[in-house]
């Protein structure tokens, strides 16, 4: 008998049509905020699926992949690696140090550096492991259970000291929204946090001796998640990180995985 003619599943259809769908709206909101369509990077994080979605993505082009626990980078870092299969890894979690020589070798890009101490560490675990990852400091501009970040305050000691580091490339600042209220509109607080994070930004350029500590004397901005995505890039984001709005209608679908 002749083989049934194949069929892609429907997962990955939904997931690339998924894809193509959130690509638009960054296009979108791109122009409606009167910057050019494709000038934001879109992070797509897997942290809430499993390896074989992480694969899925990456087949369709999509290689910037967020994890935000080291235990998820490795075990998708490593099964891409038996597969032969390329993948630009970002770590977007709150890093204990412990952890930090694992991250390392795994991930190109690290986006909480939110400590001091953790930059410390990070230059001498790249220094003797022969990396050179990319780097954003974690601002802390709102309350919330678990945020980590530096003060507005301390941001600009921190830049020199991750600009001065020769093992890490410091890229920019992350920050997160504040969490949204019962009943609330949580598009104002997003968007208030997001320009705040940029006006900080346009300060530290402004003093050469700090924008030297960024590559290319820019400081790019990580910021943005499924829900929040046009008010970051209204306000100036480089990078948005998400996740849920790339799982919906999956079997393996996804709380809120922007970090």
């Amino acid at each position: 008998m002749p083989a049934p003619p194949y069929t892609v599943p429907v997962a990955r259809t939904t997931l690339e049509s998924n894809l193509r769908r959130l690509r638009a709206a960054l296009e979108r909101a791109c122009v409606s905020a009167g910057r050019q369509p494709g000038a934001v990077d879109l992070l797509a994080v897997t942290k809430s699926v499993g390896a074989e979605r992480a694969l899925e993505l990456a087949r369709l082009g999509q290689r910037d992949l967020g994890e935000s626990r080291c235990e998820g980078l490795m075990e998708k870092s490593g099964r891409f690696a038996r597969e032969g299969e390329r993948a630009r890894w970002h770590f977007i979690g709150h890093l204990q140090r412990n952890k930090a020589r694992r991250v390392v070798r795994a991930a190109d890009v690290i986006h909480s550096l939110d400590t001091q101490h953790l930059i410390e560490t990070l230059e001498r675990v790249a220094r003797e492991e022969g990396r050179r990852p990319q780097v954003y400091l974690e601002v802390q501009l709102c309350g919330g259970e678990g945020r980590h970040g530096f003060a507005p305050s301390a941001v600009r000691d921190a830049v020199l000291a991750a600009g001065a580091a020769a093992h890490l490339e410091l890229v920019g600042l992350m920050t997160m929204a504040p969490p949204p209220l019962p009943g609330r509109d949580p598009g104002p607080a997003a968007r208030a946090c997001f320009e705040e994070l940029a006006r900080i930004a346009r300060e530290i350029v402004a003093d050469p001796g700090l924008r030297a500590g960024f590559a290319g004397g820019r400081a790019r901005l990580s910021m943005g998640m499924s829900g929040d995505f046009r008010q970051a890039i209204a306000a100036g984001s480089d990078c948005v990180r998400v996740g849920s709005a790339l799982f919906e209608s999956l079997p393996e679908g996804a709380s809120e995985v922007g970090r």
